[in-house]
């Protein structure tokens, strides 16, 4: 009976665990799909490209961002609210800041025409002074004060007068706008007045040159979202000079300084004439969120009406002063993400020392040798203390598949680095062993191969499995032969030390992702989420390390080479990713099943796989749970 209450209990456990994993992925698809409603617009935060396809807009630049996708299913939820194709969820493998990315460069150094506003962070991040270079020639520029309107209706109608008095006059007018959505708005009221323009933002991307190569010329029109002539200069016309240069308007002050800046310098590039302007409503954003309501209480105590404008240094100022605020606001949130990332960078530094190491191969016997002693320590000391030899008999057999090599009393009155070393050397023979028996059986095979096929076949691929998991060693031929097979083991440590590194880390990201968000609720309880975050992820990474050094040990010591028949040696398909784990079901991959033998000679010559052959009606040893003939077999 109690047997049974305990079975039950457990499949009660097991049935509400499932049930809360199934309620808590809802709640967040939810969540995501509120974000995507709410905070993320069409057309200022992503476009729908012409093959349908959801494109993330670059804020600063109004550039299209290509490859790039917004992670945890926020991307699958624009997708679906806007009733496009909804792609296969991604997973991060890598991620870094932009900041620790550059701190990895020995030097330095850069050039714009825009960093003096951005001096204090370039040193407070990089320890880079900004120096000032005079100008070639003298800036002939005129740059009005901003005209400040009440409402965007009559700043926007005062733009169409202002752009076809330029026209006019017979100078080339650049238009610039905070987003796709204002330029389009803009283009239809330009339509509407009658006047002949270009459009250059992210779904004209492709056009750009051509748009540029045109905005110099007498009477031409050019509306641009935050990217004019980024990178170009624009020339000047025949007798764009005399008429009075380009003439640069602004719909809109940008949040930083620095991109209305590149604006205006689009005009008087070496020494021409030009002119620069904004014009500003109290309906923007950045005078809505940050604009003094002082201002729109002088107008209204000035009487003015619709349609009339303030051009005054006073509005400038203003702007130039909300401006800096929300700089100084967006230059604190990147600090804090760079002391986060800070965080992951140490963690990173060690993982990728780590992988380093096994893609090269060098310093890879060191590595294991240190994850050897680290876990026989971490072992002894854990089962000591608990006078618990049973279980360390049973760990012995989990992870190394080797009995102990000390008695019970030994064990329990033993000093703990006395056991450490006997248990260290123990196994480090084990491990030898197992290479030169490794070696012992995959000769023959490998030499035969390379007598009948060695002049076509370069490298040979050996599933190996632990029993559960099974992971694909491509082995160079001529290597193994030259080493007398001893290449096949360091071969299986390396392949399959980067695939448990590689599996582990990606977890690993996607918990610290989920801590990040949990320890912003520290903040309520008066404490620093930053603190709090640095002590957990200090505790997930030695988590990290000792799943990476058991796994890996035990892949190592349990792992064998898939076959019956070592003799038997079929074709295989070339490996297009890096290697996996996947969850052994029996049998290795062969996309040639099924195939006359006469059809696989005339393919091109391809790696060899050693191993099982696989029956159309079994289990595809990928592990998709298929039969072979509906898989890998088609």
């Amino acid at each position: 009976n109690e047997n049974l209450d305990l079975e039950a209990k457990t499949k009660r456990k097991d049935e509400i665990i499932r049930d809360y994993s199934i309620k808590s992925e809802r709640i967040h698809t939810v969540n995501q799909l509120l974000k995507a409603y709410t905070l993320f617009e069409k057309d200022i935060e992503y476009i729908i490209s012409e093959d349908g396809k959801v494109k993330i807009v670059d804020e600063q630049t109004g550039r299209v961002m290509e490859g790039r996708r917004y992670s945890d299913g926020l991307h699958q939820a624009i997708e679906a609210k806007e009733n496009v194709k909804v792609e296969a969820s991604t997973q991060t493998y890598a991620t870094i800041t932009l900041q620790n990315f550059f701190r990895m460069y020995h030097k330095l150094s850069g050039m714009t025409g825009t960093a003096e506003t951005e001096a204090g962070e370039f040193w407070e991040i990089y320890k880079l002074d900004v120096i000032t270079i005079p100008t070639n020639k003298p800036i002939i520029r005129n740059d009005k004060n901003d005209k400040l309107f009440k409402t965007k209706r009559e700043k926007f109608k005062a733009v169409i007068e202002s752009v076809n008095e330029y026209v006019n006059q017979g100078r080339p007018v650049l238009v610039g706008t905070t987003n796709v959505e204002i330029s389009e708005l803009l283009s239809r009221t330009l339509q509407q007045a009658g006047i002949k323009h270009n459009v250059l933002n992210a779904k004209q991307h492709k056009r750009e040159a051509d748009i540029v190569a045109e905005a110099g010329q007498a009477g031409t029109v050019t509306i641009a979202t935050n990217m004019a002539g980024r990178g170009t200069d624009i020339k000047l016309g025949k007798g764009v000079t005399e008429a009075g240069g380009l003439a640069i308007i602004g719909t809109e002050r940008h949040e930083s300084r620095r991109v209305d800046r590149q604006l205006r310098g689009r005009a008087g590039r070496q020494g021409d004439p030009g002119s620069s302007e904004f014009f500003v409503s109290l309906e923007d954003d950045l005078m809505r969120l940050f604009g003094s309501e002082r201002t729109a209480k002088i107008m209204d105590r000035m009487g003015f009406k619709d349609g009339e404008v303030i051009e005054h240094s006073f509005i400038s100022t203003t702007v130039e002063r909300a401006q800096k605020k929300v700089e100084e606001n967006n230059f604190g949130i990147r600090k804090r993400l760079l002391e986060y990332d800070d965080v992951m960078n140490s963690q990173r530094e060690v993982i990728y020392t780590r992988r380093k190491n096994a893609l090269s191969g060098e310093r890879l016997k060191v590595d294991i040798s240190n994850m050897l002693e680290d876990v026989c320590g971490q072992l002894i000391a854990s089962h000591q203390a608990n006078k618990d030899y049973e279980e360390f008999t049973m760990d012995m057999l989990r992870i190394f598949a080797a009995e102990s090599p000390f008695n019970e009393e030994q064990f329990l009155t033993g000093r703990l680095d006395d056991l450490t070393i006997e248990l260290y050397n123990y196994l480090n023979k084990a491990h030898k062993r197992k290479a030169e028996a490794m070696a012992n059986q995959t000769l023959p095979v490998l030499r035969n191969i390379y007598a009948e096929r060695g002049q076509t076949i370069k490298n040979v691929v050996i599933p190996f499995t632990d029993g559960q998991k099974l992971i694909q060693v491509p082995v160079n031929l001529q290597q193994s032969i030259d080493t007398n097979g001893h290449s096949v083991a360091e071969s299986f440590d390396k392949i399959m030390t980067l695939a448990i590194i590689d599996d582990a880390w990606k977890e690993h990201l996607r918990e610290m992702d989920d801590l990040k968000q949990s320890v912003q609720n520290a903040s309520l309880e008066q404490k620093d989420p930053l603190l709090i975050y640095k002590l957990e992820a200090f505790d997930l990474f030695q988590e990290l390390l000792a799943k990476i050094n058991k796994e890996t040990l035990g892949m190592i010591f349990k792992g064998q080479i898939q076959t019956e028949d070592p003799n038997q040696v079929r074709q295989a398909p070339t490996p297009r990713k890096a290697p996996k784990l996947s969850e052994n079901r029996g049998g290795s991959s062969n996309e040639n099943d099924g195939k006359p033998d006469a059809h696989r000679e005339a393919k091109k010559p391809e790696p060899v796989r050693v191993g099982d052959k696989v029956g159309r009606n079994d289990p595809c040893p990928c592990g998709s749970g298929k039969k072979y003939k509906q898989c890998h077999g088609k």
